[in-house]
């Protein structure tokens, strides 16, 4: 999904919250430990694997969801489950409601990360693009199915200091990288592709940055 820089600035604005939230918006601390597993790296694969896969997504995104529907299953099959690849997932949202779904996924166990990550990006049209009712109300449905309370639901959008972390991530990201579109994939720091990709695309790639 292309983005300009100005749209990007726009959506990741405080405002994103929106009416979803104000009743909630001083309901968590702006202070967090250090050890919260929400600030956590998310990652798959082999720590010690010669080559380190990073994938910038949005959680609204039709091209992520593409790769991750039609291309990650073998990537995770062949390279990231035989210990080939490590796989290092990041935070790139760029509107309002991947911002909040991002929220969402990083708050519920880290054993449930992955499947919860692409349980959204296979039915976007069930959440994301709903056209009868509200899209956070969806989103609240499904991250209800990955065992998350509707109240802690309610106060994991309406957490500031997570929000910001992960709008920080993606300022820092955006600099270093600049990045134009998701999903944007770096192979080993060393090779850069803003795209939607087919398995042998991937692993021409990963070929290049070895």
């Amino acid at each position: 999904m292309a983005f300009s820089r100005r749209s990007l600035l726009v959506t990741t604005g405080t405002a994103l919250l929106g009416a979803a939230t104000s009743s909630l918006a001083h309901a968590q601390s702006a202070t967090t430990p250090a050890t919260d597993s929400r600030f956590a790296p998310r990652v798959l694969g082999n720590p010690n694997a010669k080559i380190v896969v990073e994938e910038w997504f949005s959680l609204t995104c039709i091209h992520c969801a593409h790769f991750a529907e039609n291309t990650f299953p073998q990537v995770k099959k062949n390279l990231i489950d035989t210990g080939k690849i490590r796989y290092v997932f990041h935070d790139f949202p760029t509107d309002q409601l991947a911002t909040l779904a991002a929220m969402v996924a990083r708050s519920l166990p880290t054993d449930r990360y992955e499947a919860f990550v692409l349980s959204l990006l296979a039915s976007l049209d069930r959440w994301a693009y709903v056209r009868d009712s509200s899209p956070v109300d969806a989103l609240k449905k499904m991250a209800a199915f990955a065992g998350m309370p509707g109240d802690t639901f309610d106060k994991t959008i309406a957490d500031q200091s997570l929000m910001q972390f992960i709008l920080n991530q993606q300022t820092d990201a955006q600099n270093k990288y600049h990045f134009d579109s998701t999903p944007t994939f770096r192979f080993n720091d060393k090779v850069q592709v803003s795209n939607d990709m087919s398995y042998d695309e991937f692993v021409k790639h990963l070929s290049d940055a070895s």
